[in-house]
């Protein structure tokens, strides 16, 4: 239990019994008591997730897949043929016994023996932007608290502030930042896979000579600068800056070439931008990046849900497949935790425009590698897709199970710059079934 919360309701309790007769030394020894049966229980609830987070990790980096807008679970994941709620694409077979995806995801079905599909996600957020912020960064928005996307999260965690590349990327898609963990922790954003990341190298018209003349001169203004604020938003500073001019000078930048690859591989992720994403991350994820978001956007399906549920299928699909057969060759499935979701599914009931509208009573996340036990579906929905029969597992559980697989502690604090103690999941239970 927080603190600020336990101060408010033990001392309301207190009190009261004070003002009954209790003596001085009474109300002290109460209260003594009271304070460490209850930060007594608090340890106890605490003590099986930091057991579970203490074992070695298998997951080093994670490589999460974002379907903006809230993707359909019953056209993609959760297929419900014989109902009215179904819609129009059939069931198909998987690696996975007596287990179906749509017939949209025919590459996927033949990769199901290395996922895990949590069928049972449960939420109570259906607005956008508030959902989104709840799957990025396991907390819905609270006043003036700017809480870090778990990206920024795994980057301080996991992150070697010597290593030259970021340890957050952001592939096409206005990502949720570091927050209150400040801009080391913010991600590098990829806008234009067609070309060069901006600002990675100098101008033509700038010479090395030139170029070195001017970060003499920058370093020197910066320096004096720091020395006489004190600040540390200004020591911030200097270290992303530091950063970046790494960055700029390193051989492992060379990671973000895509062009560098042969043109089977290219073809085979999708000529599109979100395959073009999937092969950067798997080469970023390679070069030792712990955290890759890649954005796939147009799941807001109210209208023509079909239509554009299968157009963006056929662009999931090679990707995704694609991806998990190169982590699998090239021996990064075991280290490489991949996540596929969005802020929430879709309505079970279809609309009169063919569409489907915000659902977050049992939709889908997929997971992959990284120590998740493959090849199993965790929870159900019912018939009609509409509540959830077995297993709910909640956005906090989703948030404590991946930080066991990075080896991230889930009850670790982190501080606001008021002070504010929170910790980076909020009371969430590791999901057992999902761990190899």
């Amino acid at each position: 239990m927080p603190l600020g919360q336990w101060t408010q309701e033990y001392c309301c309790g207190c009190l009261e019994t004070w003002s009954e007769g209790l003596s001085r030394r009474g109300f002290i020894k109460v209260g003594l008591g009271g304070l460490l049966s209850m930060l007594f229980a608090d340890w106890l609830v605490q003590q099986p997730l930091r057991a579970q987070t203490n074992n070695i990790r298998k997951a080093k980096s994670v490589i999460l897949l974002w379907m903006n807008g809230g993707p359909s679970q019953l056209d993609t994941f959760d297929p419900k043929p014989n109902s009215k709620n179904g819609g129009i694409f059939k069931p198909i077979k998987t690696r996975i016994p007596d287990v179906q995806f749509t017939e949209l995801l025919p590459q996927l079905a033949e990769h199901a023996d290395k996922l895990a599909v949590i069928r049972s996600m449960v939420s109570k957020e259906t607005n956008h932007q508030r959902a989104q912020y709840l799957l990025h960064t396991g907390y819905l928005p609270q006043g003036t608290v700017e809480h870090p996307s778990f990206g920024a999260v795994v980057a301080k965690e996991l992150g070697d502030e010597n290593f030259d590349l970021p340890h957050f990327v952001s592939i096409r898609g206005p990502s949720f930042g570091a927050g209150f963990l400040g801009a080391t922790y913010n991600p590098l954003v990829v806008t234009n896979l067609s070309q060069p990341v901006e600002n990675l190298l100098p101008p033509q018209h700038v010479t090395p000579d030139r170029l070195e003349r001017r970060l003499f001169l920058l370093r020197y203004l910066e320096g004096k600068f720091a020395d006489w604020t004190k600040d540390e938003n200004q020591q911030r500073h200097l270290i992303t800056y530091n950063k970046a001019l790494r960055l700029m000078r390193s051989p492992l930048t060379k990671a973000f070439n895509i062009a560098e690859e042969p043109e089977s591989v290219k073809q085979a992720y999708g000529d599109n931008d979100f395959g073009r994403g999937c092969l950067l991350a798997r080469r970023l994820v390679e070069a030792g990046v712990r955290f890759v978001e890649v954005y796939l956007d147009g799941w807001d399906t109210h209208q023509d849900n079909f239509t554009r549920t299968q157009r963006l299928c056929s662009i999931l699909d090679p990707a995704f497949a694609t991806l998990l057969k190169e982590l699998k060759e090239r021996d990064l499935l075991d280290s490489t935790l991949v996540v596929w979701m969005g802020e929430f599914g879709r309505t079970p009931r279809i609309n009169p425009n063919e569409g489907r509208d915000h659902w977050a009573r049992g939709f889908s996340v997929v997971l992959a590698g990284g120590g998740i036990r493959g090849g199993q579906v965790i929870g159900a929905t019912n018939e009609d897709g509409t509540d959830v029969v077995h297993r709910p597992v909640t956005v906090p559980d989703l948030f404590a199970t991946l930080c066991h697989l990075l080896g991230i502690d889930p009850n670790k604090r982190y501080y606001t710059p008021n002070g504010r103690p929170i910790t980076i999941v909020d009371k969430g239970q590791v999901v057992t079934e999902l761990v190899g």
